[in-house]
């Protein structure tokens, strides 16, 4: 059973708890929350991610591989293995994660956004940790949604992506560091609607 302690000490095991729909901006949020714990960690990110991440929490599979399934493929059948994700810090409303691969004994740090290791270590079924100081101190609960929140820009059999792809993974009007979490405890729940695939 994990401790919830990241290989260093300072980081924490954490899990995809939901993802939800901000609905000031309509963007999509991955609520990350502690394995052991009730802390959260929300992060604005792009549709396309957020669909691959939903359609991979809901067990939907498609005939041709999307990004995330093609690139979990590639790194297994190259010999490699993704040991987990760390998502590090935040830097001016953007957060930075890690790919920890090892290959041939040898261990691989690659720099990846949040959103796209969430939705690898999901297919690789790897553990994902953040740095204890990005977890909120005040827990959020997500709304369920209704129809009309449900988003269009989802991927069908047919497209590769359908909408615009973010510059980095921003939280929209949300300040880093200690104003990030003023601004955590000052949410609503009726701020965010559930994101459904």
């Amino acid at each position: 059973m994990s401790d919830g302690k990241g290989p260093d000490g300072s980081l924490v095991e954490v899990e995809v708890a939901s993802l939800g729909l901000d609905k000031a901006s309509n963007t999509p949020v991955v609520i990350l929350r502690e394995r052991d714990g009730e802390r959260l960690l929300p992060i604005w990110i792009g549709p396309g991610e957020a669909s691959a991440i939903a359609m991979e929490l809901a067990g939907i599979k498609f005939s041709r591989p999307l990004t995330h399934d093609l690139l979990n493929t590639l790194v297994r059948s190259l010999g490699s293995e993704l040991l987990r994700v760390l998502i590090t810090r935040v830097e001016e409303n953007t957060y930075f994660a890690s790919l920890i691969f090892r290959k041939n004994g040898e261990v691989i740090s690659i720099d990846s956004r949040p959103s796209d290791s969430v939705a690898l270590a999901l297919r690789a079924a790897a553990p994902i940790y953040a740095a204890d100081d990005l977890l909120g101190r005040t827990p959020l609960e997500i709304e369920p949604s209704d129809e009309e929140d449900v988003p269009d820009w989802l991927p069908s059999e047919e497209s590769e992506t359908a909408g615009p792809r973010p510059v980095g993974e921003e939280a929209p009007e949300a300040p880093g560091g200690e104003k990030l979490r003023d601004y955590l405890k000052g949410l609503d729940p009726e701020d965010f609607g559930r994101f459904v695939p």
